[in-house]
């Protein structure tokens, strides 16, 4: 991966020929979103996708469209692309490493340091509060048009983790926490389910979160590349 490489070699920025948003899927992209739609064609009919949402960028449409050919959801489901399941804006600091932000940005690393990841905002770019007040109009916009339907989302690892925020009401060391964990794996599955005795009533519920069983039952490679696409359903 290019971003990998430029941080092995100790490089400041990373060698991109196209826009965030223009970057294809890999060769292993391709199968590990292979590998997800068979997996979920193996469901029944009541386990799979009945609305598919999408980032705009292409690894994303990419990604929902080799599951749907896989056979993951029905193969005339539409991929209803949505602007606000967009990556994270990075502003300034795009395509630069860590190094990158040090040397070429100082000022800006030492805003991150004080003010944190959460709520560190780039000139031209995005904080994670910024991410999640557009994800709470999107959730919304599910909640209108398809509240008690099967919903598909596929997006970027902070826009999942952004979503869980929202979803379980967790504040900011909390969600920050789960980050450090561990990143978002590639097709890696991220489910809610619909709990009507939870709370007074219902609510969604995690049902499992950064799951690569569908990757490693076809012995696809797992891989994680920081703030790249994943896919959650609920």
């Amino acid at each position: 991966m290019a971003r990998d490489a430029a941080h092995a070699e100790g490089l400041a920025r990373i060698a991109l020929t196209h826009r965030d948003v223009d970057v294809p899927l890999s060769d292993l992209g391709q199968e590990q979103s292979a590998a997800l739609g068979q997996w979920f064609s193996s469901f029944p009919a009541s386990g799979r996708p009945q609305v598919m949402l999408a980032s705009p960028y292409v690894r994303a449409v990419q990604t929902a469209e080799i599951f749907r050919n896989a056979g993951g959801c029905d193969a005339e489901l539409p991929i209803c692309l949505d602007e606000r399941l967009r990556e994270k804006e990075f502003g300034i600091l795009d395509g630069l490493t860590t190094d990158g932000i040090r040397h070429l940005q100082p000022e800006q690393a030492e805003f991150r340091k004080l003010m944190g990841k959460f709520y560190h905002r780039p000139p031209g770019g995005e904080s994670w509060a910024d991410v999640i007040l557009r994800l709470r109009a999107l959730m919304d916009t599910v909640s209108l048009h398809y509240g008690g339907q099967r919903v598909m989302i596929v997006a970027h690892q902070v826009v999942v983790l952004c979503l869980r925020y929202i979803i379980e009401n967790l504040s900011e060391a909390e969600i920050l926490a789960i980050d450090r964990e561990a990143d978002v794996a590639n097709c890696a599955v991220t489910e809610y389910r619909w709990e009507q005795g939870a709370g007074a009533d219902g609510k969604l519920v995690l049902a499992q979160y950064n799951l690569t069983a569908p990757l490693t039952d076809k012995a696809t490679p797992v891989t994680a590349e920081p703030d790249k696409m994943v896919a959650a359903r609920g």
